[in-house]
């Protein structure tokens, strides 16, 4: 059996390695030495930063800068493959950051990921990787809006707490204050200052990160998770997911519910098995 690699002691600059997740796993904090480029094949996965909560989707991609501290989780199964890319690879974030990525990308990731670590070196590793990371560089500047600020202080903290025990309640800033045992306006101040976003932008947020998660659970109902999110209407719902996420609820869930069409299931399962193939063979570490 082929020797197992420990990510932060690869004797190369850059690699890829494939992981499969295997249902509540948590990779608890850590960082790494290298940046990282992580595609979620399958399966939803929580990304926490120190800034921040991602929502990181089937399909999607995240950045990660060389030592910056990140856990991530998954409720379900979920499978990956992650580029990690050491020096004079440039930071393309500046921490974290979830965005699409285009096929040639996906492409390139699976083909290295059937390279043997231990000879991912020299000049035309060198020039694969840099083009790697070129074809990211335009994608991450269009980076999704999928997360969640992280608070500083203990009265914020209590506020996104309230919220987020119940995103589909009518909050309002008054209730929320009062939770939180501030006053509406120093809440305000609050968000604005510490999450850089407003009281109302984060409830929104709040909801439609917590329905596109419900969405890729057996047996979900468009209609009925929005109404559990707290919209009032489907057309309210259909509109506000939309401009957030890209494409209506429907269209979402099709495309990657695991239980959903066809591509889904390719995606889920022959693509799944060839990454935890490679995985069992090469890997030691943390995504």
């Amino acid at each position: 059996m082929p020797p197992r690699i420990d990510v932060d002691a690869a004797p190369v600059a850059s690699f890829v390695l494939t992981d499969h997740l295997a249902a509540g796993t948590d990779s608890g904090w850590h960082a790494h030495a290298r940046h990282q480029l992580l595609f979620a094949g399958s399966g939803l996965m929580h990304l926490e930063t120190d800034d921040a909560q991602w929502l990181l989707p089937p399909q999607q991609a995240a950045w990660i800068s060389a030592g910056a501290r990140h856990r991530v989780r998954v409720r379900a199964a979920a499978a990956l493959c992650t580029a990690y890319l050491g020096p004079p690879t440039p930071d393309l974030a500046g921490g974290a950051r979830v965005f699409a990525v285009p096929p040639v990308v996906v492409a390139m990731l699976e083909h290295a990921a059937g390279w043997d670590v231990r000879r991912c070196h020299g000049d035309p590793a060198a020039r694969y990787f840099a083009v790697l990371v070129d074809l990211c560089r335009e994608a991450v500047t269009r980076g999704r809006p999928w997360f969640l600020p992280t608070a500083r202080t203990p009265e914020l903290a209590r506020a996104m707490a309230h919220v987020l025990a119940r995103p589909g309640a009518p909050h309002s800033i008054a209730a929320v204050a009062r939770a939180a045992a501030v006053s509406p306006r120093t809440l305000a101040r609050r968000f604005a200052a510490e999450a850089r976003m407003s009281f109302e932008a984060f409830v929104r947020a709040a909801r439609l990160l917590r329905a596109m998660s419900r969405l890729l659970e057996p047996g979900a109902q468009v209609t009925e998770v929005g109404l559990e999110v707290g919209f009032a209407s489907p057309a309210a719902f259909s509109r506000a997911f939309a401009a957030f996420v890209g494409e209506p609820p429907s269209a979402w869930r099709r495309r990657h519910a695991p239980h959903g069409s066809a591509g889904d299931a390719e995606s889920g399962g022959a693509r799944g098995q060839r990454q935890r193939g490679v995985i069992r063979t090469c890997y030691r570490g943390h995504v």
